[in-house]
């Protein structure tokens, strides 16, 4: 089973990230945006484990996410993997109670290490993908368009759980099964 485990966003929010999407694609013809039932915010990728292991990542996550009450965080700019100028995933970073972000980002590593399990070493970038681009070279002018849709307000986007999921490999795209749910304080 390949598993991650993530932040929802909530349909509200998922609307003005759609709104995102479409701008993006006007002005980037081969953006292909990921649908919004798929959008989320990682916070770490396992990757492929047997089933078996579920219930032992349920406890990280539990353990994670400790004397963390609800938080917000809140869309702001526009970035890329494995950057902006050549990207070929195109996403929005987040700013605002980043700081529960990162310490259950921590945990999470933490606990997978504890598990055996290999983790991810690079620096965490809170961020939501918004979808995939081939063969792009950001101009001057895409810049200067991308800088607009970053001024626009935001609303924040509210933290309630933390979320493990199964990513099933569907047509170029993965489909993402909740796989267990953990409320925050």
């Amino acid at each position: 089973m390949r598993f991650f485990i993530a932040l929802e966003i909530p349909d509200s929010s998922k609307q003005e990230l759609e709104k995102t999407q479409r701008k993006l694609k006007g002005l980037i013809p081969a953006f292909r945006p990921y649908f919004s039932d798929k959008l989320h915010l990682t916070i770490a990728f396992v990757g492929e484990e047997p089933d078996s292991l579920r219930e032992r990542l349920i406890d990280v996550m539990t353990q994670a996410t400790e004397e963390i009450s609800r938080f917000s965080v809140t869309p702001a700019y526009i970035d890329g993997f494995p950057h902006l100028h050549t990207a070929k995933v195109l996403w929005i970073g987040v700013k605002g109670d980043i700081d529960k972000l990162y310490i259950i980002r921590h945990r999470i590593k933490d606990g997978l290490m504890d598990l055996n399990l290999s983790v991810d070493e690079r620096r965490f970038v809170p961020h939501i993908a918004l979808g995939k681009v081939s063969d792009f070279s950001l101009s001057g002018y895409q810049e200067r368009e991308f800088e607009k849709i970053e001024m626009q307000t935001f609303k924040p986007i509210e933290v309630t759980s933390l979320k493990l999921f199964e990513s099933i490999p569907n047509e170029g795209f993965h489909k993402h099964n909740t796989l267990a749910e953990i409320k925050l304080g």
